[in-house]
Order: structure tokens, then sequence, then C-alpha cells
């Protein structure tokens, strides 16, 4: 009997879409799939109520499922996340999706299979298919307690599935697990492969010349971290290697419909996912550091190695005290405002030479050279190889970097120049909403100096046009770190255009004719 393909594009690619997707999207979705073989379409999550924004396809309320019957002659499968879910929650949660869907799988952690197993028989007993998603399978060998209580599964599972949550497994790995599930139970085996190594196409052909029943695939591979085995990719192996009868059209469809998704979120692996699949380590972070924060990829690496041995960071600084008070600082960002208007910002500072200068980014440092007053640079992510490449660039330099609290995740790299000249705050003064902001440093440093007024320059914004999710994601970061410390300073005030709805404008050159 040929094995069964689940498509899971709509719950595992929401981690880029908060689970919401265009609604003409998932029209041509359920179409396309009506014309392939694929017999399993996993829509999304149905879970409890949870803090933040989660969309439609995370809760997929009835009319979701309702929907989704309508336009689609598939299976339908959604997941429950076990750890959020008790047994006691099942027929509450369920009883709404009876009719629509046909199997619901659990995504368990090996360390609370136990527990698994209770909310599992809660769901059987609902009438549905249940398939064990066990996440962690590169780790499996650590939790024995797990392995020993596999065979549990018979009677209540109808798929047990090999999860490589991080991407890192190879198909010598998938054989000898395949082998090790098939000796502890009859229930039937399924695999579901991340694309860290670029691997989830040959371990999934692993698991299929195995033996295994159903294997996971995600149009394009969208989906958590690295994303996932492309399901366009494996409807062609599949048809060149045993003649699956694939319509080429339809699944072009389908495809062409997602790739300004992938343009936009640019899901797919990089050597950060790399390096976290080949060490077992949790795409999550990844995922942040990656898609919404501007990180060098030695930055991620570095942060990385840090986790996998454990290390909380890799050098304890002096601590930073503040010999002087200032009343007035500028804090100057990445901007082109601040070039664009560098020689009144220049004048003002020159007028100003008690007015202390702090870089949330070093990228406009090289226009304000040769000047007499007292310079910082905020140390954060990829700003010391920025830097580094910078300082070429300055004459004179005489500044001091600062960078945030011990222990730094993203782990320290100062440039050689700057030995001696580095320091690392004490502590937050606040509960801060990222500790690794450099205009949150840059407002701490501003306190610790007792500073009165905050100036900004280069704090710009982007033009619709330029916001894509990383741009869009740091400008509501920054707009919450203005009116979070707005009340902290006498002034908290831009001398270039913004488009910050938080900061008031106050024109540079007006404060040259005072």
């Amino acid at each position: 009997m040929l094995s069964k393909i689940l498509d899971c594009t709509l719950r595992d690619g929401g981690y880029y879409t908060q689970w919401d997707f265009d609604k003409e999207l998932v029209n041509v979705y359920f179409k396309s799939f009506d014309e392939l073989p694929v017999e399993y379409l996993e829509i999304g999550y149905r879970s409890k109520p949870m803090g933040g924004y989660l969309g439609e396809y995370f809760y997929c309320p009835e009319y979701v499922l309702h929907a989704a019957k309508e336009n689609s002659a598939k299976k339908l499968v959604i997941i429950l996340n076990e750890k959020d879910v008790k047994a006691g929650d099942a027929k509450e949660l369920l009883s709404p999706c009876i009719g629509y869907i046909t199997m619901v799988r659990l995504a368990i952690d090996p360390a609370n299979f136990k527990r698994a197993l209770v909310l599992a028989e809660e769901v059987k007993k609902l009438g549905f298919e249940v398939g064990f998603n066990v996440m962690y399978m590169s780790n499996w060998k650590q939790y024995a307690d797990f392995l020993d209580l596999i065979p549990e599964v018979g009677g209540i599972a109808n798929y047990f599935y090999m999860v490589d949550s991080f991407g890192g497994v190879y198909p010598e790995d998938v054989k000898n697990t395949y082998e090790l599930v098939k000796s502890k139970t009859d229930v039937k085996i399924g695999f579901h492969g991340h694309n860290n190594l670029e691997l989830g196409l040959i371990n999934t052909l692993t698991a299929l010349d195995c033996g295994a029943d159903m294997v996971d695939a995600t149009v394009t591979g969208m989906g958590r971290g690295a994303g996932n085995l492309k399901t366009e990719l494996l409807l062609t192996a599949l048809n060149s290697r045993s003649g699956l009868d694939v319509n080429f059209n339809a699944l072009g469809l389908v495809t062409d419909a997602f790739v300004s998704l992938q343009q936009r979120y640019e899901w797919g692996t990089n050597l950060p996912y790399m390096v976290s699949g080949a060490n077992s380590l949790p795409q999550k972070d990844v995922m942040e550091w990656v898609t919404k924060r501007f990180y060098s990829f030695n930055s991620i690496i570095r942060a990385l190695q840090n986790q996998k041995e454990a290390k909380k960071d890799n050098q304890k600084l002096p601590e930073f005290e503040s010999s002087q008070k200032f009343k007035n600082a500028l804090i100057v960002g990445g901007g082109p405002s601040a070039n664009s208007h560098s020689s009144a910002i220049k004048e003002f500072l020159n007028k100003n030479p008690d007015t202390a200068i702090i870089y949330a980014s070093s990228r406009n440092a090289k226009y304000f050279q040769n000047l007499k007053n007292t310079q910082y640079f905020c140390l954060i992510g990829s700003e010391g190889q920025r830097l580094e490449s910078v300082l070429s660039e300055l004459t004179g330099f005489t500044a001091d970097c600062i960078l945030p609290p011990f222990p730094r995740k993203m782990g320290t790299y100062i440039p050689q120049q700057l030995e001696g000249k580095t320091h690392e705050l004490v502590s937050f003064s606040k509960e801060v909403i990222a500790e690794d902001s450099p205009t949150i440093l840059a407002f701490e440093l501003a306190k610790k100096m007792h500073v009165q007024n905050v100036y900004i320059v280069g704090y710009d914004g982007y033009s619709d046009e330029l916001m894509g999710e990383k741009e869009k994601a740091l400008f509501a970061e920054n707009d919450e770190v203005f009116d979070n410390y707005i009340s902290d300073f006498d002034k908290l005030e831009s001398l270039t255009p913004t488009k910050y709805k938080n900061l008031d404008v106050h024109s540079v050159y007006s404060l040259l004719v005072e």
C-alpha cells in the first residue's frame, strides 16, 4: 500500500504569518490540493485562549472548519499543542470539530509523553483518528522513560510520528529510529522533517524506504524556522521515482500562490539554522534573531555556541560608572537623516560641547568626527563588527563603548582597537521589552549619566514600500521604547524628520537661531 502524504502548510506556515492567511490564497490552496495526491491537510492548531495576537488558523473556530470542509475534499487535520491542553479540556475544545476534522495530532515533548497518553485517550473517545507527533527526535535517547512507554500507544494512536524538530538528523538516524519505534509498537509510523541541513527530502525518502506510512511536507517548505520539506519537491521526486500521478498544473498553481509570501517572510535555511540543526538547538531564538532583528551571522553563531556549551556569555567587562553628569544627550540612529542634516547637527554640537553623543548605530559616526563632545557607542548584535569597519574611517577616536548587562545572549564581540575602552551596564533601570535593543541601551546610558534632555537624530522610520517584516518589527519596537522612556526625561525630541508617532519633533535648524 502506498504511503500517505500530509500537507501542513497552513499550520506550520502560521509561525510566519501569526496564523492569518489571505482568503484567496487559502481558496487556491484547497482547490489545488483537490487535484493532488495528498490525502490529509493539516489546517492549523485548535487552542485555548492565549496571550497576544494569534490568528484564525491558530484557533480554528467553527466557521473556519466549516469553510475548510466546504472547500476541500481532503481529510482535514488539526493539531493540539499538548503542553497547553489538559485531558479535561479535550471534549469542550474538540466537540465543535466533529464532522469537520478527521484526525487530531498532538505535538508532544517526550518528557510529557505519559501525560499525552491520557489526553490522547480523551481525543480517541470523540471519534477522531489520533496522531502522536513526538518532537526532538535527535534527542530521544535522552528520554529513557519515554522510550519505554512507546508500546502504550497501541490502541490509542493511529500514527506515531518521528519529528525532527531541530532539522539535524541524517538518513542513518531515520533508519535507526524507525527500527527502534517499529520494535516497540505496531502503530503506523510517520515522519516530519525540518530542512536546516537541507536533508528534508533524503530523510523523508529514507523514511518511506523504511516503510513509513505517512510523511509531511509544506508548500515551498513554509514552516517554523528553516522550514520543512517542500511539497512540490516531494511530489516531483515521487513522480520520477515511483510514477506517482501528479497534476503539475495544480502543483504549479499552489506553489506560485505562496511565492510572494516567501519573498516577504524569507523562510528557508541559512547558516544559523544549519548550526542550530547540526547541534540540536532550538529554532525559536534563531527565528527571532534572523527574522525580527538585525544581527550578523557571527553574532548568531556565537550565541548558539554559548547555548551548546551552556555558557552564559564569553566575557565579563568592567562596569560603567559615569564620572560626568550631562544635561543633554544626542542619540544618533542609523537613518539617512543624520547624514543629510549632519552640517546642522554638527553646528548644534559645536554650540553645545557639553552634550554627550550616544551612537545607537555606528553607521553615521563618520559624520561627527573631531568634536569636543564626549561620545559613546552602544555595542549590540553586529555593532562590534560594523564599528570595526567604521573605525578605519574615523580620526581621533576617543569614544567609550557600552554593552548591555551581563550575561548577554548574543555573546560579546569587541574590536581589538577598543580593548580597555569598553564597559557594561550593571543593570537596566526597569523591565525592558528587548534586552538587545540598541535604543534601550542608549536610553539606559543616558539615565546613568543623569541626562535631563534627550535629542534624537537618524530615527527616520521607514516608508511603506520599504517596510518588510524586520522593519515593521523594529519600527513597532522603537515606538514602544520611546513611549516607555518619554517620562524619564524633561525632553525627548527628534531634531530630524521622523515617522515615529511617539517622538515630538523640534527642528535642529530652529536651535541654531536661538
